[in-house]
């Protein structure tokens, strides 16, 4: 099976080219990304655990799904793709806002992502592939500001980062910077 591919883009979110997604992290190439959050309606946020046999942050704590575009996808088709593969559902996705963020992981790879932030909600349980998640939960974005300080280890490098202006995004205290 061929590696999957993705777009590489420039700081506007043009596209300007196709690479394979461990080349990309090997040399640090700003590509199209999107980052999914769910809530429900007590207000939580369902988070992810990212399996024991991922390349890269193992067993960590993440927003609900996260992944790349592909080639002709739309941002709301590829988060609504994605959620279906790791977390076995779907809803209605909006995008939020985008921006661009660089983060290096402890293996050798990073991460420099055009990331686009969507939010849905759901009330029910996920059926979650256990080839992707290891497990899941609900927690309020409050909670979740006060562990990440408390215990970033246990987050993803990006998740730390995004989750900081999803959470600015909620309470209104936005940087100004939103598409």
């Amino acid at each position: 099976m061929e590696e999957e591919k993705v777009i590489l883009v420039n700081a506007n979110d043009e596209p300007i080219g196709l690479m394979p997604k461990m080349e990309a992290h090997e040399k640090a190439v700003l590509h199209r990304a999107f980052s999914v959050f769910i809530m429900n309606d007590k207000g939580e946020t369902m988070l992810q655990q990212r399996a024991g046999g991922k390349y890269h942050s193992p067993l960590l704590w993440t927003n609900t799904c996260c992944s790349h575009q592909r080639d002709g996808e739309s941002n709301i088709e590829a988060g609504k793709r994605r959620l279906r593969e790791e977390m076995g559902f779907t809803t209605e996705l909006r995008e939020l806002f985008s921006f661009i963020y660089k983060a290096p992981f402890d293996n050798g790879l990073t991460e420099h992502e055009l990331d686009h932030v969507m939010m849905g909600e759901y009330n029910g349980k996920p059926q979650i592939n256990p080839e992707e998640v290891e497990n899941w939960k609900w927690m309020y974005p409050k909670a979740i500001k006060e562990d990440i300080a408390q215990n970033p280890e246990r987050y993803t490098v990006w998740f730390k980062i995004i989750f900081d202006r999803f959470y600015d995004y909620l309470t209104g205290n936005s940087s100004g910077d939103e598409d």
